[in-house]
């Protein structure tokens, strides 16, 4: 760390460093630790805005509160990152999201400053008033347990779930309202107008201001007479329209500027005592301190690797094949040219999933219901009974959130909504909370589901194209990765469901796999191939894994000794747990490997890096064949 450029973030280690400035010191630090965030994921992508509107707010935070005595809690987790440095992995900065470094995410296991792992949104309030109330049990009626909320979070229905249980109890629990406006794309929803108006009201920010003044001056701490005259005179100020946090239980303060760290801190000192459930509400803005962010807040969300000086992008794409994503994108855009019943929803990611694409040509045809997944999935139900063609875009592990709903309000119904599940497998640097590990597993289970993964981009445009006949709920499942082609934009040709390929034939060893790894395992046996011509594995592109390919299947063991099976899904109930199946069912002798993601929690770190470690890049694969052909 250059000593000079960070003079005051060089001494901090901890919190209590932090303690040891003077208040008029931490609008500097504050700046200091922006641009430290700013050199460090300028060349180390990672997620940027969220954390750089969260500086003042974290600087104040731990300047007030005793963490992790105190229990905070980060919601979304990507605005942790002013946290970590000044939680000891300060130095270690320089590698998150790197294999073998920290993580993007609060994690327990890697710091006792993160209270509660957060990489899915709206469960902060729920884990901090589990955390409150067992404080009660345990006889600590003193410490605080402080959930930060932010990033269109507040949308997710359990964050209501737990300010309703919260507001009828007494718990020691302050919620930190970071509204900034946005999730990943802009935030949407009546929650999100409901703050505006908050935030905007003349008549409220006048009062409001009349009170903050009062607070400032007030030297006591807890619930004395000026804060009861906050709680009163701010219940007054919106006779024009009731505050639901307070109609809910919860003491609200606020809106307050979240960029004024002196203002932050006498804030949290003064409600800090304030005993019950509270809400403060600060009003922050994404990207903050880096102009080109806060101009271009959906980009510089996680940018990946720029130039700071241009904010332009480094790394040459140009020619490359495009991303799963955007095959997504430009498909169901083309699929609603031709028929005008399909729809297109989102839970809060069109950008990322590119569904922006569709929605830019057909605002009227697509909706994003924000952070709020099942309803997203029984969302999409309801307009299935009514004749729409609903694509749900949604990441595999978001989907987890949805699992009842795809159960009971799909599946059970057999309604024919049509599940576009991106960020499947592996997704790289994000780590377990964001692998799409369990999808082929717990879709499977599932009666009624078909269950498909592209082996590319024209399968993938072909799977969607059939998608829209289907009368049952229709999953296709693709990576967090690019092609293979770049003359993608074929004509449409149906495809037999249930129905697979052979790609290659050859002897005693069948591979089959399903999804854009049959792509590694063309490459792994003609590697092998050329290693030993006399070993030539037949090589099958399941493509379903439900209704899975039985004539296939029979092919497979009748004429192969050994069958190995390649997936990008967990191997506890997914394509080899399926096979394993068939061959005791029908009674063949073939003996079964499995090769896929094992069974854990995998961490993060580059895709190649994780396929090699989970055994089923190109190699693993490759060495897999070899030791079978061996053994014949």
């Amino acid at each position: 760390m250059n000593e000079i450029k960070y003079k005051l973030l060089s001494k901090i280690n901890s919190p209590d460093d932090l303690k040891k400035l003077d208040i008029s010191q931490l609008p500097a630090l504050c700046e200091e630790v922006r641009q430290y965030i700013l050199n460090i994921i300028s060349h180390n992508a990672g997620h940027l805005g969220s954390s750089l509107g969260v500086v003042e707010l974290t600087v104040a935070i731990h300047y007030v509160f005793d963490v992790p005595t105190d229990n905070l809690i980060w919601d979304v987790g990507h605005q942790s990152y002013p946290h970590k440095i000044l939680t000891g992995r300060k130095d270690d900065f320089e590698h998150i999201r790197k294999k073998g470094g920290i993580s993007g995410f609060p994690k327990i296991e890697e710091s006792k400053y993160d209270t509660f792992g957060t990489g899915h949104a709206s469960t902060s309030i729920s884990a901090a008033l589990g955390m409150a109330l067992a404080a009660v049990q345990n006889g600590n009626l003193h410490k605080s347990h402080i959930a930060v909320i932010g990033d269109g979070s507040m949308s997710g229905g359990m964050a209501f779930e737990a300010i309703n249980n919260a507001g009828v109890t007494k718990a020691n629990l302050l919620v930190i309202l970071n509204d900034n406006g946005i999730a990943i794309d802009k935030s949407v929803g009546a929650i999100k107008e409901y703050l505006l108006h908050i935030a905007t009201s003349r008549s409220y920010n006048i009062f409001r201001d009349k009170i903050w003044r009062h607070v400032m001056r007030s030297k006591g701490s807890g619930d004395n007479f000026v804060l009861r005259q906050i709680k009163s005179g701010l219940k007054s100020s919106l006779l024009d329209k009731s505050n639901m946090f307070e109609a809910l239980g919860m003491r609200y303060f606020g809106p307050t500027d979240g960029h004024d760290v002196v203002q932050l801190v006498e804030i949290l000192r003064n409600i800090k005592n304030i005993k019950g459930p509270k809400l403060l509400h600060c009003i922050t803005i994404k990207g903050k301190g880096y102009s080109i962010a806060e101009e271009n807040q959906v980009r510089f969300h996680a940018p990946g690797v720029f130039d700071m000086e241009t904010g332009k992008a480094v790394g040459v794409t140009d020619g490359l094949p495009l991303k799963y994503q955007d095959i997504f994108g430009h498909t169901i855009t083309e699929l609603a040219d031709i028929n005008p019943k399909i729809v297109g929803i989102t839970p809060a990611m069109p950008t990322g999933s590119s569904l922006s694409i569709m929605m830019e040509k057909y605002p009227e045809r697509t909706y994003d219901v924000g952070i709020a997944e099942e309803h997203a999935v029984t969302f999409a139900a309801g307009m299935a009974t009514r004749g729409i063609v609903p694509y749900l875009a949604i990441y595999s592990t978001f989907l987890q959130r949805g699992y009842d709903q795809m159960i009971h309000d799909v599946a059970l119904q057999k309604l024919p909504v049509v599940f576009c599940i991106d960020r499947a497998g592996l997704v790289g640097e994000d780590g377990p909370t964001h692998h799409g590990s369990f999808d082929l597993a717990y879709m499977r289970s599932i009666p009624n589901m078909i269950i498909s993964a592209p082996m590319d981009e024209v399968e993938m445009r072909n799977l969607m194209y059939t998608a829209q006949s289907s009368q049952l709920p229709f999953a296709i499942r693709y990576p967090r990765s690019r092609g293979i082609y770049t003359d993608w934009h074929q004509p449409f040709n149906a495809i037999e469901i249930g129905k697979g390929r052979k790609i290659s034939e050859g002897n005693t060893i069948a591979v089959v796999s399903i999804g854009h790894v049959g792509n590694f395992v063309k490459k792994a046996i003609s590697n092998v191939h050329e290693f030993d011509e006399t070993i030539q594995p037949t090589h099958y592109d399941i493509r379903f894994l439900k209704p899975i390919d039985k004539e296939l299947l029979h092919e497979a063991c009748k004429n192969h000794g050994v069958i190995i099976t390649v997936e990008d899904g967990t191997i506890v109930g997914g394509l080899g747990s399926a096979v394993l199946e068939f061959v005791s069912d029908h009674g063949y002798s073939c003996k079964v490997k499995r090769l896929g993601i094992p069974d854990s929690f995998v961490g993060h770190g580059s895709l190649s890096e994780l396929y090699k470690m989970c055994g089923y890049d190109t190699d693993a694969i490759a060495v897999a064949i070899l030791e079978e052909a061996n053994r014949q």
